[in-house]
């Protein structure tokens, strides 16, 4: 496949994500007052489907091995948009959490399989900067996500947001039945063998450099994840503002995403992937702490917001392409194992994250803040400490 096409082939299967969070966040205020749910109720419509999402990539990733990256991508693809449209028909909150497991498990094929690719094709630092690129475009999905969520949801309702969901399902299952060629071109006959599991799974979590990376990237999500859980109650119900504003700040956080993406681009040029992640955390640690520092001063506006969340995201563009290609990058024979228990471990973060929130969610900005500061702090600390001595073997350098 030519580079442009990989390129998009990534932004599609990354920006999945996104599509079926950011489109669904700014509905999330209408959806609990349309069923008349709690918060904590209609909390769990979003860190279900990422709990699903996490653990289906550890299914997932020993399939794509063994059958190949494709038809785990159509199989997946195929769920996720069957799951979308069900969605749109949920006449409880329940039935709306059933639907959104089923989204997230098929949805993890697709992420997984993202990653997985990149290792088939590229080495761990050239991976970086196609990463990278992919994550360029799931920014800019992103970007138009929130404001047409919160567009469609203001004008019609929240089933029209999930709609749009299953639109983009249709379009890239068209996308990668009619482009997408197999990249795993030696496939593992004994991936799903149980001996072969157990010995995959211990040698991936065994290693030191998989699990400093995936910290880093689950540190990194974390804090992203808090925002993107809390910020429509709070943007909406606490600091005022309507829909469609929550969806232009929305989409001003992606575009801070895209830059940190390019950002990282730039800095692989110069650097390797340990000395790149150590100079973004400063970004990471900055915005957390000046969110924190304003929230100590009871300064609640949406500036004191935005403003940290924005260079932390900036951070967030460097750390998500180089801690998911460290990752995977010292497992060329099994990089379907290797990125599901990767994404695993992001959405277990995000799952832990969320049940934290749902309970102390109290109507003001404390959660979010306190949420994206101790993760900016577990970031800087694996980034400066453990990136540095366990982040960089040789495996991982760039020829020379």
């Amino acid at each position: 496949m030519p580079a442009g096409l990989v390129v998009l082939i990534l932004a599609v299967s990354l920006g999945i994500q996104p599509v079926t969070t950011d489109l669904y966040l700014p509905a999330l205020p209408a959806l609990a007052e349309s069923f008349n749910a709690p918060v904590a109720q209609v909390q769990l419509t979003l860190s279900a489907l990422l709990l699903s999402f996490g653990i289906s990539q550890l299914f997932w990733g020993p399939l794509s091995d063994r059958f190949g990256r494709r038809p785990i991508l159509l199989w997946g693809l195929s769920a996720y948009t069957a799951a979308s449209f069900a969605s749109t028909l949920a006449a409880s909150v329940p039935q709306l959490i059933v639907w959104r497991v089923v989204q997230g498990a098929a949805m993890g094929a697709v992420v997984m399989c993202a990653r997985a690719i990149v290792r088939d094709l590229y080495q761990p630092q050239d991976g970086a900067r196609m990463m990278s690129k992919g994550l360029s475009g799931l920014g800019m999905l992103a970007c138009i996500c929130a404001p047409l969520g919160g567009l469609l949801t203001q004008r019609y309702s929240w089933r029209a947001a999930l709609m749009a969901v299953t639109v983009f399902g249709c379009l890239a299952l068209a996308l990668f039945a009619l482009r997408f060629k197999e990249t795993l071109h030696h496939k593992n006959p004994h991936a799903l063998q149980l001996g072969t599991l157990v010995s995959t799974w211990r040698n991936i979590l065994g290693n030191r450099t998989f699990l400093v990376f995936s910290l880093l990237s689950a540190a990194a999500y974390g804090g992203l994840f808090t925002f993107l859980a809390c910020s429509s109650f709070v943007f909406v119900n606490v600091l005022g503002l309507s829909k469609t504003m929550y969806g232009l700040v929305m989409f001003s956080m992606g575009i801070c995403y895209i830059t940190g993406t390019f950002v990282c681009r730039r800095m692989l040029v110069r650097f390797d992937l340990s000395k790149s992640v150590m100079l973004a955390a400063c970004l990471s640690l900055t915005g957390g702490t000046l969110m924190a520092v304003l929230a100590w001063a009871q300064v609640q506006t949406v500036w004191a917001i935005m403003l940290p969340m924005a260079i932390y995201m900036l951070g967030h563009g460097v750390h998500q392409p180089c801690g998911q290609a460290g990752a995977v990058g010292p497992f060329p024979q099994s990089a379907g194992a290797a990125s599901a228990m990767n994404g695993f471990l992001m959405m277990l973060v995000a799952f832990i994250m969320g049940g934290w929130l749902g309970k102390h969610m109290d109507g003001t900005t404390l959660p979010l803040v306190m949420g994206v500061w101790v993760s900016s702090l577990v970031l800087v600390a694996t980034a400066w400490t453990l990136v540095p001595k366990y982040g960089e073997p040789m495996s991982l350098k760039p020829a020379t």
